[in-house]
């Protein structure tokens, strides 16, 4: 039975996956339906946490609008996610970001790795 779900799961998985991290500055094209139009929306922010494996996997996404926090999650191998593009990336210690959403203004933000 385990080999039935698994076939099932790896033929959904997405075969270019784009590369980041935790503590990533990112853009998220995702597809947003409105009535029988589609679009494609942007949601720039940090990469505070990357969850499970396989088809399973999650990312959750924060940025500041108009002085407040919003954080989205979404499944990386989805459809609705058209691309992950990596704007920055950021020099991180922690696999989870949790403290950031205690910030404000320049504390909240994540240095950049520079190689």
């Amino acid at each position: 039975m385990n080999n039935i779900i698994k076939n099932i799961e790896d033929a959904q998985l997405k075969q270019n996956v784009d590369e980041f991290n935790v503590g990533d500055t990112v853009r998220v094209h995702a597809k947003v339906k409105e009535g029988n139009r589609e679009r494609i929306q942007v949601f720039e922010g940090t990469v505070l946490k990357r969850q499970n494996g396989g088809i399973k996997e999650t990312f959750t996404v924060r940025k500041n609008s108009n002085g407040i926090g919003v954080e989205k999650t979404w499944p990386v191998h989805s459809p609705i996610v058209e691309k992950i593009e990596v704007v920055r990336r950021g020099k991180v210690r922690r696999a989870k970001l949790f403290y950031l959403r205690g910030r404000v203004g320049k504390a909240a933000k994540v240095k950049e790795l520079v190689k």
